[in-house]
């Protein structure tokens, strides 16, 4: 895989999210299905999504005792998702377990990643509020190489940590960044930000974009402005 955009499709219902990508004729885009999405429809509308020919990231960071994660992860590979995550939160050994659930007989499986730090984490609720007494960078690298240890394909971190992941667990060692705007839009809930050009100068191999896309007025034309930005 290669550089992409993925866009966050946090909608309700499957009505409305199918509605949306129809809006995209020409190009499918690689889609994020996150918990919101899955909750409200089930494994039924990833197989929809995937049957219309799009890549899926099945965004649902999965953090439970290592048998629990390895069952459920046994479960998602039937799916046939692009890449699954969890949280590196949960442990090497949760991350370990998980590898071998979502392995396949066959010996395939999708692209495994372990979300670092929410972008919506700033270093005052990593202190106060996690007891994390070590810098966000810090932190953030040090999981990326416990999720590489375990044998994982790469972390979810913002833009900001991506190149210096890179340098520290290879570039082969995937990164995907939320936390993208445009240097013209809103910020929402997320703190820690780039917008799509400066998250390709970082390094990062797939940015996830949701509300600059979805909810513009012209969600196609906003899509095409991220891919010119990040990819061409």
């Amino acid at each position: 895989m290669g550089k992409d955009v993925i866009i966050a499709c946090d909608f309700p219902t499957a009505a409305q999210t199918l509605t949306f990508l129809d809006r995209f004729p020409e190009r499918k885009p690689f889609v994020k299905i996150g918990m919101e999405l899955f909750y409200a429809e089930g494994p039924s509308v990833v197989r929809e999504i995937k049957a219309r020919g799009h890549k899926i990231f099945l965004d649902l960071k999965l953090h439970d005792i290592p048998n629990t994660v390895k069952k459920a992860m046994a479960v998602l590979s039937g799916l046939d998702a692009d890449i699954v995550n969890l949280h590196a939160a949960g442990t090497a050994e949760m991350m370990r377990a998980a590898l071998e659930g979502l392995t396949r007989p066959d010996g395939t499986r999708p692209l495994l990643i372990a979300v670092t730090q929410l972008t919506s984490t700033d270093q005052t609720a990593l202190e106060r509020e996690l007891l994390i007494d070590r810098p966000m960078d810090e932190v953030v690298l040090a999981y990326a190489e416990n999720a590489k240890n375990a044998g994982l394909d790469g972390v979810v971190c913002s833009p900001l940590e991506a190149g210096k992941v890179h340098r520290r667990c290879g570039s082969g060692f995937l990164t995907v960044t939320p936390g993208i705007r445009f240097a013209d839009g809103e910020k929402g809930d997320q703190k820690r930000i780039m917008t799509p050009a400066q998250a390709k100068l970082e390094g990062a191999d797939y940015i996830v974009v949701g509300r600059p896309i979805t909810a513009a007025a012209d969600p196609a034309a906003a899509y095409a402005r991220c891919c010119a930005e990040f990819i061409d």
